[in-house]
């Protein structure tokens, strides 16, 4: 094969590589935002859907979407058990999200109290006072979506409140020396106690994703046409000066 055959060959391979990776994001982010607008769309209907005991949601967690599903709950508070998500901005302020552990008969399940400020010294942690006694409560269930974890957490040295960068309730049962209900329960933003309740079940609105997926279709079209003209106006405007600059075009 010769060399020309073989930039060739090349030039297709990275072209093609690079128009379908792009094009895959595109239709990436187009299938998040339909999930997401599958999602709010549950999320409103739910809104009229009676709210369900610990123990209901807990059942249907075997073969259903519990994600979202209102809840109401009696229990007694962990008074120890508090544990702070570490890195949580809210309106330009650093700070934690505040969860603490909710015991309602036999089951253990972790309640997402809301937003506190940080210090400016990062190794102190906000004074807050934790729940205790009988509660009654309202809230969603939210399963928790694990991210990129780049340092295992090691909860070696146990101070409560607890700091920590990622919700893991295997870890955390381990910790309390029971074991908690798979998801989270975030506390309707009507509730009295708990803290500042700026959460939303969806960070990223479907139109942003939208916006995302036009932005990767378009860097695809940009792509093979700046690959066409690369390969092919370049060789003509090459050749195109080889003609201006031969010896006959001189002569004349």
């Amino acid at each position: 094969m010769s060399s020309r055959n073989k930039m060739n060959v090349l030039w297709i391979i990275v072209t093609v590589l690079v128009f379908s990776a792009l094009v895959k994001l595109g239709f990436w982010q187009n299938s998040r935002a339909s999930e997401k607008e599958q999602r709010l769309l549950r999320i409103e209907q739910l809104k009229s859907q009676n709210p369900l005991s610990l123990q209901q949601v807990n059942a249907l967690a075997v073969n259903e979407n519990i994600n979202d599903m209102p809840v109401t709950i009696e229990g007694m508070f962990n008074e120890q058990a508090v544990f702070l998500l570490d890195n949580q901005v809210n309106k330009g302020r650093l700070g934690y999200r505040a969860y603490q552990v909710l015991m309602v008969d036999q089951y253990a399940v972790l309640v997402n109290l809301g937003w506190v400020q940080g210090s400016i010294n990062r190794q102190e942690l906000p004074q807050i006072k934790s729940l205790s006694g009988k509660h009654h409560i309202h809230g969603n269930v939210r399963l928790i979506e694990v991210g990129i974890q780049l340092q295992e957490q090691v909860f070696s040295d146990i101070q409560w409140p607890l700091r920590i960068q990622q919700v893991e309730l295997d870890k955390f049962s381990t910790l309390i020396n029971h074991q908690l209900l798979p998801f989270v329960i975030y506390l309707d933003k009507k509730e009295e106690i708990g803290f500042e309740k700026n959460w939303q079940p969806i960070v990223m609105p479907p139109e942003k994703h939208r916006a995302y997926a036009f932005q990767w279709f378009s860097l695809a079209v940009a792509w093979f046409i700046l690959m066409v003209w690369a390969k092919f106006g370049a060789r003509k405007k090459s050749v195109s000066n080889k003609n201006n600059n031969s010896p006959l075009k001189k002569e004349a």
